[in-house]
């Protein structure tokens, strides 16, 4: 029997998670990432050199890579806070802007570093340029930059991209567009719903082919709220921002965590930008999407509340063979 085919798009460290445990199931993988990072290594790299921010890049590659732990410890290693220029960055994130300037592009990096890291799977950048983006707020005020957008004190009324070094429209990379027209599920996230998701789905050519695909288009809704993103959201929240973006109700599937964070869990010290868990409101999630599997989907680990990648990776592939 054909591989289901499967296309994550995200960034941050949600999809990792989900891909990490999926690569290891009979399925024909896609990983599609934001580049619209602008802090950090990442942003310092992109600055500097031009190029399309790597972290996250990185990060899926080591998740969908089979990689012994120490390659992954020194892949991940990151310099330490005394080591002057170098101070932040892992080295990852070098060695993929090495070899995105050594290759003309960081789309030509990643199709070298799959190879040589053994991916099980493709990883394209959403874009082969890197990405601003603009978040403009419900009092009219608008933020440029994916790093200063949550330090605004207002409510995201709609976010969209432009080209950081030219005005020419954002394109998609080569296949990605093909890859998500010839998938049999679509998956968004989990993730930051307006830095980590929408950035690739404001696009225009991947916005088109979400509306036109023929493919499952499944939301992992995200356990927790953010900071400066998603105060006060319930799950139906998400999900209206996500269909409101697109211009039409693309969202089929939706995957919601019922198991309860327990109280004073959270590590705030680490885990500040999440405030309290996404509330619930499944007769608004029934009005933006035609299946809604709502289960135990928690991991707690190190003091922070993050998905359970196998048991996520076990109900997607249930929803795409009963598809099939």
């Amino acid at each position: 029997m054909k591989k289901p085919r499967i296309t994550v798009i995200g960034g941050g460290t949600g999809i990792p998670v989900i891909l990490r445990s999926l690569r290891h199931k009979d399925v024909d993988i896609t990983a599609v990432v934001t580049v619209a990072d602008d802090g950090g290594s990442s942003g310092n790299l992109r600055n500097i050199m031009k190029l399309t921010p790597p972290g996250d890049l990185r990060n899926v590659l080591v998740a969908m890579s089979d990689m012994p732990k120490l390659y992954e410890r020194v892949f991940q290693y990151r310099f330490d806070q005394t080591d002057g220029a170098l101070a932040g960055h892992p080295l990852g994130n070098l060695i993929i802007a090495g070899i995105s300037e050594m290759q003309g592009s960081t789309y030509n990096a990643m199709q070298l570093l799959t190879k040589f890291f053994h991916v099980t799977g493709k990883i394209y950048p959403a874009s082969e340029t890197a990405l601003t983006l603009h978040a403009v707020f419900q009092d009219g005020h608008e933020v440029a930059g994916e790093s200063s957008i949550s330090q605004y004190d207002g409510m995201i009324e709609r976010v969209y991209v432009t080209n950081a070094y030219n005005e020419d429209v954002p394109k998609a990379s080569r296949k990605v567009v093909d890859a998500i027209m010839n998938s049999d599920m679509i998956v968004l996230g989990p993730g930051s719903l307006y830095t980590s998701i929408l950035p690739n789905l404001v696009i225009p050519e991947i916005r088109q082919a979400l509306i036109e695909t023929k493919a499952d288009v499944t939301y992992i809704c995200n356990i927790m709220t953010q900071y400066g993103e998603t105060e006060h959201f319930s799950d139906a929240d998400h999900v209206a921002v996500l269909n409101r973006h697109l211009g039409s109700d693309v969202i089929d599937n939706v995957l919601v965590n019922v198991k309860k964070v327990p109280r004073e869990y959270m590590a705030s010290n680490e885990f500040d930008e999440y405030l309290v868990q996404v509330e619930h409101d499944f007769e608004g999630l029934r009005r933006e999407a035609k299946t809604i599997v709502s289960s135990n989907f928690l991991r707690l680990e190190n003091g922070g509340a993050f998905h359970h990648g196998y048991l996520v990776a076990e109900e997607l592939m249930h929803l795409v063979r009963k598809k099939s």
